[in-house]
């Protein structure tokens, strides 16, 4: 059994990144997944929903906060939410999984998680796109992580986070040099250009 592990939300100025750690059936259809960043929300949405809706799927989703990002860095806060994700996973299903593959480069610290002693973990890089368990984690995190700067978006309506969900966009960065930085501000992103 393949547990799949990936993130969501390194890139942005503001916000919190999300992990999901995902297992699959065996008939889980595989083709209706992807890499997050290859398909469209509607599709996003379809394919989460199909996860969440299917029996034997088992998901546990992490966070890390914008405050941890600031006091951490965003590698470590990203391998924290991993660990996270991965705890949330019921314990006896953890004990049945044969091996942990992480999208990337790096791989978060489980060894002491209840029920992974002895279970491999592997980064694999682009595993979002290849690996079916990987690309379920990278859409249910991608998901999780719209809808909580929606929610943002609504308490701080000024920064239009329910369009660009706190990435660097060119209307990011001037709604930040017109009105301050938000209360969700990653305070140690540089901001990459100001408003001309």
């Amino acid at each position: 059994m393949i547990c799949g592990i990936d993130e969501a939300g390194r890139g942005p100025l503001a916000g919190p990144v999300c992990a999901a750690a995902v297992l699959l059936p065996d008939d889980f259809p595989v083709e209706r997944l992807n890499d997050s960043k290859k398909l469209n929300k509607s599709k996003r949405g379809i394919a989460e929903a199909l996860i969440y809706e299917s029996a034997g799927a088992v998901y546990g989703i992490g966070w890390a906060s914008h405050e941890e990002i600031d006091a951490l860095n965003i590698l470590k806060a990203s391998l924290l939410a991993m660990k996270r994700a991965f705890e949330a996973l019921p314990v006896e299903k953890r004990r049945l999984i044969d091996e942990v593959i992480v999208d990337g480069c790096y791989v978060p610290d489980i060894a002491g998680c209840d029920g992974a002693r002895g279970v491999p973990v592997r980064a694999l890089v682009k595993a979002d796109g290849s690996v079916p368990q990987v690309m379920a984690a990278s859409i249910l995190a991608k998901e999780a992580r719209d809808r909580i700067m929606e929610e943002y978006a609504k308490q701080y309506p000024q920064y239009g986070y329910e369009r660009h969900k706190g990435y660097p966009t060119k209307l990011h960065c001037e709604r930040i040099f017109q009105y301050g930085p938000s209360p969700i501000q990653r305070k140690t992103f540089r901001i990459p250009y100001a408003s001309k």
